[in-house]
Parts: C-alpha cells; structure tokens; sequence
C-alpha cells in the first residue's frame, strides 16, 4: 500500500503521532486511542506493511517505533508543491495587505 493511501486513514496518522513521541507498545497506543487490541494491530500491520512503522522486540510484548526515513521521502516529493503552495500564500498575504482595514463594531 501507498504511503499516502496508508496516511488517508485519520487512526494510523494519530499512531504516528504517538509514537512521534517515543516508542510504544499495542497496548499503549490501543489504551491512548481507544480502540481495541486487534483494531490496533490492524492499523500497526499496515503501518509495518508501508514501512512507517518497526517492531522491536521486548520479551513477550511489541513495541512499535516510527521510521522516519519514508515520511522524509514524501516530504521531499511534497517539497515542488510546497513552494507552489507558498507563492499562493504570499500572493494572498500580499492582497490582504492592500485591502482597508475595516472598523471593529
């Protein structure tokens, strides 16, 4: 699966963020997110799947680490969009700036 089809998926984006923060066992994310064990593993397998997540090992438990590498290679691939993004913006900035400012009430 994509990276960017995986990413769709709001509960695997708030996984990410979790484990932005340091690593985490299925437990963990499943408690924090409210969803049940084998709701997480689904979402962690297609994580793992996609290469945005690893598993290391902990005796009998999981704990699961972001891979930044491929989030780095869609940042990259965004980076000509940003830009374009970008000129929008300060074309817009540059409009507002023109325009009166209104009176408050």
């Amino acid at each position: 699966m994509l990276p960017f089809a995986v990413l769709a998926e709001p509960t695997r984006r708030r996984i990410l963020d979790l484990l932005r923060e340091r690593p985490r066992l299925v437990g963990e994310i499943g408690a924090e997110l409210g969803l049940s064990q084998p709701g997480t593993s689904k979402h962690l397998r297609v994580l793992r799947e996609a290469g945005l997540v690893e598993v290391q090992p902990d005796a009998q438990r999981r704990r699961y680490a972001l891979r930044a590498e491929p989030l780095a290679e869609l940042d990259a691939w965004l980076a000509p969009y940003r830009r374009f993004w970008n000129r929008r913006f300060d074309a817009l900035e540059r409009e507002l700036d023109r325009m009166p400012d209104e009176e408050g009430p």
